[in-house]
């Protein structure tokens, strides 16, 4: 009879040898995520420099403002920094995911370890987690 610490370290061995890939394919993906990392950061710098441009003009432009006109001009800028740190996240997503293939984790789920689907790799190459764990995830 299998110990339990013996079943843990056969499962560990056999994900450890179901994790390697060649270093043509990691580089490969490397390439790709970095790529990706960089034009979302040119579209951050972008964004960014955009929004101070439009702050620069709102306040030389604000003068005989309303209550409506500068709850407007709130509400934008709030938009225009969403938008902003929406971009911050993805580029922290995409660089947490190039750390996870230097790890030799990279495609694999942080919660259950089963690979994730390569097409789900393809359409949102900085995932961590699985189809059943993400949609687990989602409803609660």
């Amino acid at each position: 009879m299998a110990k339990a610490t013996d079943t843990k370290s056969a499962s560990t061995a056999k994900a450890a040898t179901k994790r390697s890939r060649s270093a043509a394919e990691t580089q490969k993906i490397e390439t790709a995520l970095t790529e990706r990392r960089d034009e979302l950061q040119a579209e951050y710098d972008q964004t960014l420099a955009e929004i101070t441009e439009l702050q620069r003009e709102r306040l030389t432009d604000s003068a005989g403002d309303d209550q409506a006109d500068t709850g407007t001009k709130t509400l934008e800028r709030e938009q225009e920094i969403t938008l902003a740190n929406n971009l911050l996240e993805r580029i922290n997503q995409v660089e947490r995911a190039i750390d996870r293939l230097g790890e030799g984790n990279y495609g694999y789920c942080e919660k259950c370890g089963n690979a994730i689907p390569v097409e789900r790799l393809a359409a949102f190459p900085s995932a961590t987690l699985c189809v059943s764990c993400k949609q687990l995830e989602e409803r609660r």
